[in-house]
């Protein structure tokens, strides 16, 4: 336990309160989502100098498909201790198949795919077939919640299919998270401190191809490189990011809840303040 606490010790600045905000933005910001039907929160971080913007930073929203981040984690963490190996042969069956559009579950019962598939299927194409199999074999979401706890996460935790965690995912669904934690979360993995040094490496490159662009992903140019996850239910759409831009690096989450606008075409009231949003920080950081 004691090695623990000291890794969890060497964090704390990362969950500081002591960042210096960004007021001009804050300003920028605020005015913006004057007028949105929903709930939103949005946590920024200039990874150069350290300068935040913090809406509702942290409320607790819903995750939907972000939740496939902490799973991620929860399958590295065992690969790291041997008891899965990244390219090892798995086994689709037809019990594993959720409903819907995901690739995975056009497969055939006895079909073998690799493990590093399955989780490029999670975080690239938001396979919810690949998800749900990969957060089995992380130990379920109690072992994946264990680890969250162990890193000082206190509000991002899995919900679904989740002992004790039944009247959370009545409230929230799948997953729950504020901005605060799921921006830290992602900076943790870009310093190098989830898991181990080359875990985090992995999760990046993995994190690095995501199918889905068209929201915030979409005003950043193509040229730069990002790391993100979004993730989409009828009343929340969210997004997180990690722009490695060359002048002023920054990490945006923005999470809504309780929308109106519950649409899905392109013109969704959330998704369009989204790259708005995404836009404007672009623009203020690096233009």
């Amino acid at each position: 336990m004691k090695h623990i606490i000291i890794f969890i010790i060497a964090l704390t600045p990362l969950f500081g309160s002591a960042q210096k905000k960004d007021k001009k933005l804050q300003s920028k910001l605020e005015k913006e989502i004057i007028g949105f039907n929903g709930d939103i929160g949005v946590y920024i971080k200039n990874l150069r100098t350290g300068k935040t913007v913090s809406i509702n930073a942290d409320s607790i929203f819903p995750t939907a498909s972000i939740v496939k981040v902490p799973i991620m984690i929860g399958v590295m963490d065992k690969i790291e201790k041997g008891y899965l190996k990244y390219d090892q042969p798995l086994t689709y069956k037809d019990s594993l198949l959720y409903a819907g559009e995901d690739i995975l579950g056009s497969f055939k019962s006895d079909e073998k795919i690799a493990l590093k598939k399955v989780m490029m299927l999670m975080l690239t194409t938001s396979d919810n077939t690949a998800s749900l199999w990969l957060q089995s074999l992380a130990g379920t979401g109690t072992r994946i919640n264990i680890i969250l706890d162990s890193l000082g996460f206190l509000n991002t935790r899995v919900n679904s299919r989740t002992d004790g965690r039944r009247d959370d995912w009545k409230i929230y669904g799948w997953g729950q998270t504020t901005p605060k934690e799921m921006t830290t979360l992602f900076e943790m993995i870009y310093h190098k401190k989830i898991i181990s040094p080359s875990a985090s490496e992995r999760m990046m490159r993995i994190l690095g191809r995501n199918f889905w662009d068209a929201e915030g992903l979409s005003q950043i140019p193509p040229t730069i490189e990002v790391f993100s996850k979004n993730g989409a239910v009828n009343a929340s759409r969210s997004e997180v990011m990690l722009v490695n831009a060359k002048r002023n690096p920054y990490i945006l989450s923005i999470f809504t809840k309780n929308n109106k606008d519950e649409s899905w075409g392109e013109k969704n009231e959330a998704w369009l303040l989204t790259r708005k949003i995404s836009k404007l920080i672009w623009d203020y950081l690096n233009n």
